[in-house]
Order: C-alpha cells, then structure tokens, then sequence
C-alpha cells in the first residue's frame, strides 16, 4: 500500500462504518480479475460504502489525496472495465452494499434503485408490484443497476424498449471532488444545458460514481409466446422481422445464429436438442407479448404471422413455445452461445453494431473476409437483428496453443474485424462497453471522438482519478497531488 492510500484509509476510518473497510488479501482476491479472466490487476484495498453520502466522503478525501479508485458492482464486465491496475495505485470502490431498492412506484412506472442492485432483485421486486422492468441479459444475477447505467447496457429487448440509455429517468451520482448530483426526479422537462444524467450513462464511471437511478418501468407481462424459426439466410430473418413489425407492436426480442452456433450450443447444455428437425442454415428466437390477458394470445398472433411468411417462403419451418418449460428451454440455448463457443477453444469475440439493414450481409461477408484473411480460423456471428448488434466471432484453428493466440494471432484479428465494422458504418462496441480491452482501438480508429471524451474527462476529472486506464487514456496530471 502506498503512503497516500494508507492516509487515505487513516482520514477514512472515523468516517465510515466497520465494513466499508476490506483490507483481508483473501476477501480482495475475487475482485481483481475480470468477468472473462483476461484482466489481472491487484488493489491494496476495498472500500465499501453503505450510503450515498459515504461515497461522497470517499470521493472528496481520495482526491485530497491523490488516490485513484476503480468502480465496481457486479464485475460481470466484458471488457475489463471495472478490473484495477496490476500496479497496486488504485483502490476498488465497491457499490455492492448499496443495494437498496428505495422506491416502486408502480402507477408512475417508476423505480428509484441503488447502484448495487443486483438486476434480477429488480426484476423480482417490479414484478411483485405488477411492473417490470424490460431489460434483461444473461448476467442478471449478477449485474447491478450502477455497472448497466455506467455501461449502457443492451440485452435481448432492446428492439422494443431500447438500451439502458432510454429506460434511465434520472441518475443519481457523485462527482470527483464529492459532489453529489441529484438528478433522480425523472422530470420530463428540463432545459438547464447539458444533459448530466446522460454523459453519466455509459461513461463507464470515468466521471462520476452512480449511487441510485429513477428507471422506467413497464406493465408486466399478462401473456406470452416463444417461437424458433428455420430461415435460408440472415436476409430472410430481416425480411421475417420486417413483416412482424408491420403487423404488430408485440415482438420483444429477436434473435438470430447459424446452425453451427446452435449446434454448439445443444452439445454444451445437458439434455439438450435442436428445437427445429431437419438441417436450417440460420435461426431465429422470437419472443412477443402481451400486458393485457384479453387480448389475442401472442401464440395465436405469431402462429397466423409465421404460416403466412412460410406460404410466402420467407421461412423454412417454425415451432412455437408449447409451455413455458419449453419456452425456457429455447432460451437456455440462447443465453448459452457464447459460453458455448467458448468451449470449442480460444476465438476473439467481438461485440459489435452495424446498421440493421446491413446486418444480414456483414454477418455472411465479414466471416468470408476472416476466413481468408486468416487461414486455419473460423468466423461466425450471432445477436440481437433487430437492433444491428452482432457477437462476432473468430476461433483459432483446431489445436492452437491458447496463449499463443491471443499473444501472436488476436490483436491482428481483432484490427482486421474493427477495420471492417468501421467500413461498414458501424461500432466497435454495441452493448459492452470499452473498457480497457478496447481504449486503444477506439483510440486509433475514432480519434474526434476520443479527444473529445478526452476532454470532457480532464475537466470533470483532471486528476484522472476515477476508473483510470477504462475508455480513454489520460496522460497523468503534473498539478494533480
């Protein structure tokens, strides 16, 4: 522990109760490594806060001290964006006691919840008050409301509802210096200049700390119905998602993987098989509800919609959900493709966004262009179609060494791929962040963008002491003390 964090800590202690402290080696240990075991780093200590205003008395003495401190809730980041330095210079700041949910407010459509929040108590506690609040993924036992704002968190319902982004009424966060903006009253006017609730989402906690956040909530789900579907080529599954979207407001999610994938998938989870007989080249999961139990069962809506785009040969067969055990089961294969993909071997895995309409022929050209350009590996994609986001894959040849290939092969196909989304009008990041895995990438390939978040970071931040190394690099501050 350096001399700073061991004052920092000293002008700590009379201030926060006794578990806002961890210093055991054996308690910090789990905390160092990323969600993916890619990131390393070492804090001499946690701090742990229990209240808001804690966080503000954390924040305001670790800048009097010069002590850089890396926000952390779930950890379930993709792109090591909440690991600390391997150096020992930073502290971790954890939200993970602030896990109260302060208010429901089931007639507004709002819930005012605490960063720690783990995501599925969220869901859970929405539920109860028949609301809910539609944003899931596959990490929701993990995740908490602080890292999904922080990150500006997608999933499986972004084409209906949108990212974290939009389903964010108001945020409550502190600022480097301890102080706190209070933007929680989810006011739907408010013209006083930049939007600070905004540039805190998605910042990564590169500017401030999110202790709570208003959040919208929307009426539970009265029915429901799943279906998987066989279609030709990613452009039939467009051209599927488009007519549904004509006929209805009711599709959620919409899902899209190559048989290959699947394959990989039914062979990873136990007990296990494909939902579809017969060999189809691409696959759909589609899921549309319903808030009134009146109205058309979704079953009947989708079983009309897909007979009528199978006589129109837009696809080759389809199955729709027979009971939600079944309905799980089709998920369960969903939320298992990257795990499932990963067990095949070492692959760079790519989280990316093209434009929707050009979704179908990137996810056919860019794996050709992969393949090519790297003989002995395989590319592949699957994601979210209806919003252009696309977890793309490149796996080493069979019997590659693993360190080898992220040392020597990786960073060439991870350019290469970046290059290509960047051609293709998209990004190189659609729901998981930047992080570290991508700062220098987005470096070279934005660089307007990144000297302007840059900027804004100096002028919150100019110590850079919050989240240093994630989403943008700053060259450390001489006046800083």
């Amino acid at each position: 522990m350096t001399p700073a964090q061991t004052r920092l800590i000293d002008a700590l202690r009379p201030l926060l109760d006794a578990k806002a402290i961890i210093t055991d080696r054996d308690a910090i240990a789990p905390w160092e490594t990323d969600w993916r075991r890619r990131f390393h780093g070492h804090a001499p200590a946690i701090l742990a806060p229990a209240t808001r205003d804690d966080v503000a008395a954390i924040l305001a003495t670790a800048t009097a001290h010069g002590v850089p401190l890396v926000p952390q809730g779930g950890n379930s980041s993709m792109v090591g964006g909440a690991t600390p330095p391997a150096d020992g210079s930073a502290l971790i700041l954890s939200l993970r006691r602030m896990n109260r949910i302060r208010h429901i407010d089931a007639a507004a459509g709002l819930a005012v919840a605490e960063a720690g929040v783990i995501l599925a108590d969220l869901h859970d506690a929405a539920l109860a008050k028949g609301r809910r609040f539609p944003l899931t993924l596959g990490a929701r036992g993990n995740a908490t409301i602080g890292g999904l704002v922080s990150t500006n968190a997608g999933g499986t319902q972004v084409l209906r509802f949108g990212t974290m982004r939009g389903l964010v009424a108001g945020v409550e966060a502190v600022l480097p210096d301890g102080t706190i903006h209070d933007g929680l009253s989810a006011l739907k006017k408010d013209n006083r200049g930049y939007d600070l609730d905004q540039l805190l989402i998605g910042a990564e906690g590169t500017l401030g700390v999110v202790t709570a956040a208003t959040l919208h909530l929307v009426p539970a789900i009265a029915q429901a119905a799943t279906a998987w579907v066989g279609v030709a080529s990613p452009a039939d599954g467009l051209a599927l998602l488009r007519r549904l979207q004509a006929a209805t407001d009711a599709i959620e999610s919409f899902e899209i993987m190559p048989a290959e994938t699947l394959a990989a998938a039914v062979a990873h989870v136990p007990g296990a098989r494909p939902p579809l007989a017969g060999h189809h080249a691409w696959h759909i999961l589609i899921e549309a509800t319903a808030a009134d139990a009146r109205g058309e069962p979704p079953s009947h809506l989708l079983e009309t919609l897909l007979a009528r785009a199978l006589e129109a040969n837009v696809i080759a067969d389809a199955v729709i959900a027979a009971s939600e055990a079944q309905a799980q089961g089709f998920w369960r294969l969903r939320d298992s493709l990257s795990d499932a993909e990963r067990a095949l071997g070492p692959a760079t895995q790519h989280d990316l966004s093209v434009p929707v309409d050009a979704m179908p022929r990137f996810m056919i050209e860019a794996a050709a262009a992969c393949d090519a350009r790297f003989p002995g590996t395989h590319a592949s994609g699957f994601g979210h179609l209806g919003d252009g986001n696309i977890h793309f894959h490149v796996r080493s040849a069979p019997g590659t060494d693993r360190d080898r290939f992220y040392a020597e092969q990786a960073p060439a196909i991870t350019r290469f791929v970046h290059d290509l989304v960047v051609a293709w009008g998209g990004s190189i990041s659609a729901e998981h962040g930047i992080g570290q895995m991508k700062r220098d990438e987005l470096a070279r390939l934005s660089p307007a963008r990144v000297a302007t978040l840059a900027a804004i970071k100096r002028a919150v931040d100019p110590a850079g002491l919050l989240n240093p190394g994630k989403l943008v690099a700053l060259a450390p501050d001489p006046k800083a003390p």
